[in-house]
This record gives structure tokens, sequence and C-alpha cells, in this order.
């Protein structure tokens, strides 16, 4: 018998964003007042946000400070319907935890034309003399609840017309929400319906039926299953949800796979980080693999048990080589004249 998913809770859709500002120094030089650094959009609520930095604030009353503004980024999946998240940002420490004072939050409608944030977050010379700039780091967090709503409910209240069969297990779910979430969805349902009337059954037999359930998960409702297991099990998630959401282009997807595995790159898994991300164009979690073996005692570190790591390295950051290659004592030279 087939599963019928059910993720129409009511209550908000919360996101939360991890905004990792790398090189802060680089950044404060580089941009002039008024000039923001814009980041990657992340999903919430079937919208698009993004996030705009600005190193040197957004006016010209406020260039003693740090400003930080989300906007609708467009292309909304599912409905039309007004929009008005409730969005906060909050300077986070370097143990990842809020710091007192340093936060700010409000209501925005979802348009390109209406900002939220706040010109005056944090003043610099504060932020430069505290501890919250860990190496030349900054991480502040964003969290976007948006209320449900638009037509879902009525549009699950329908009998679901697509079963996929995965893995032996089958899942019974609503072509119209697979179809706004996944252009690759959308062109086999298309392609099934052409061969056989009314509902359809789709085989995928080369995915994990738990992973795809977490895929469907996040089609009905923009976040992930919580985790009841430990860190280590939700990486390995992570992992097979990227390989998912490469497969069915589903970017925002993608995008909360990557961010979970930057924050657990360690010696041991750094290698087939690194290699998931080349091959899956994971282009932040290749960074920060590339900036986790930047440090040549680290790179010697996962060198000792990994001998593919130059290879992959060389291929992909050839500069971080040629940087290491300056250092004349280093006990590496032999291995770094290999890889050119």
């Amino acid at each position: 018998m087939a599963t019928t998913l059910d993720f129409a809770s009511p209550g908000p859709v919360t996101r939360s964003y991890r905004l990792v500002v790398n090189h802060y120094g680089f950044m404060k030089e580089q941009c002039r007042n008024g000039q923001p650094i814009e980041f990657p959009p992340f999903k919430a609520g079937d919208c698009s946000w993004c996030i705009y930095y600005y190193p040197n604030g957004r006016s010209t009353s406020s260039a003693d400070y740090i400003s930080i503004f989300i906007a609708g980024a467009g292309g909304r999946a599912v409905t039309d319907e007004p929009v008005k998240p409730r969005v906060s940002f909050t300077l986070l420490d370097r143990a990842g935890e809020p710091v007192p004072g340093h936060s700010c939050s409000g209501v925005c409608e979802y348009s390109k034309l209406d900002w939220y944030g706040c010109d005056l977050f944090i003043h610099k010379e504060s932020l430069e003399a505290s501890e919250y700039l860990v190496d030349d780091r900054l991480t502040i967090e964003c969290v976007v609840s948006v209320e449900r709503a638009y037509d879902l409910q009525q549009r699950l209240s329908l009998d679901p017309d697509v079963t996929f069969q995965v893995g032996g297990e089958a899942f019974s779910v609503h072509r119209c929400v697979l179809a706004a979430k996944s252009r690759v969805l959308e062109a086999e349902l298309a392609r099934e319906s052409t061969l056989a009337a009314g509902a359809c059954c789709i085989h995928i037999d080369d995915m994990l039926p738990q992973v795809f359930k977490s895929v469907l998960h996040f089609v009905y409702t923009d976040s992930l299953p919580e985790m009841t297991t430990g860190p280590e099990e939700e990486s390995i998630m992570a992992e097979h949800l990227l390989v998912a959401a490469a497969r069915f282009d589903m970017q925002e997807l993608k995008l909360i796979c990557e961010e979970i595995l930057s924050s657990d790159i360690n010696v041991n898994t750094v290698t087939k980080t690194l290699g998931l991300a080349v091959q899956h164009h994971c282009h932040m979690l290749r960074d920060a693999c590339i900036e986790f073996l930047g440090d040549p005692p680290v790179l010697e570190a996962v060198m000792a048990t990994d001998h593919d790591i130059l290879e992959l390295v060389a291929k992909n950051c050839p500069m971080l080589l040629k940087e290491m290659w300056a250092y004349e004592d280093d006990p590496m030279q032999d291995e770094l004249a290999m890889c050119f």
C-alpha cells in the first residue's frame, strides 16, 4: 500500500540562514559606502530571498556601521498571494550563540522593492575591537518566518495523482506540487502522462526510500525533517540529499545541504566532501573545503591518511599549492612538486 504524505501542517514556515562574511577586512577596503555584497538566494515559504551586506553602510549616515538588508529575489513557486514575513538579523559569537544587543527584527512584504533591514546593525570599530570578529570572519543569522497564506492546503485536499516506487516503498503525492519545485520532476511527470492516462507510477531504483521521503518533505514544507540521530548521521543524510537535489535540479535544497556539510568539514571528511562538491558543482561547499585546507599543517594531516587530496586540490585550486610552494622548508615539497 502506498504511503500518502501529509506535510501541510498549519502555522508559519521558518527558515534560518547563516550569513558567513569571510575576509571582513578585504570587503571593507574594496566596497564603498552604499555598495552591497549580494549573497546567494535562499528559500522560505515558497519565496526566494536575497540578503545584502553593506561593509561600509547603506547610506551616508551609516558609513561607520555595517548595514544588513533582505528583499524578495523573484520567482514565486506556488502562489501570487501577498506574503509578509517576519525577519530577524542576529550577530553570532564564536560559539554560534546570539550576541545580546546586536539584533533587529521586523515585518516586510515579499517584493524586490520592499526591503527590510538595519542601517546601523553594528559599529565597525566596536566590532573590530570585540571577540565576535573571528579570524577576519563575521557571522550573522537571518531568520525568515512566513505564514502559510496560500492555497497549498486546498491543493493537498485533492487525492494524490502520482505514485513513486522507491526501493520497494511507494509514495503517493501531488504532481502539481512536485512540478512547482523541480523542472526535472515536471518533465518526468509530463513524459509519464503521455504514456498512461490518469494516475501514473514512476520508479526510482537508485535512491534510498528515506532519502526520497526527505526530498518530499522539503518539496511540501521548504524545510528538512528533524534529525533524531547525531551530527554524523545528519551529514550522511545531507550527502544523499545533495546528490538528490542535483539530480532533480532543486537548487534551494542543494544550498541547504551545502550549508550542513560546510559546518562538518574535518580532516576525515574533507576529501570526500570536496569530491562531492566538485562532482555536483557546489561552489560554496568547494570553497569551504579549500579554505579548510589552506593551512599547511591541516593539508599535511589530511595527506597522512589520504593521498588523493593533492590531486583534487591541484585540479580545483592550483593557487593554494602554488602558495605553499613558496615555503622552501615545507615538509611537503616533494609531494607538491609532483603536482606541477
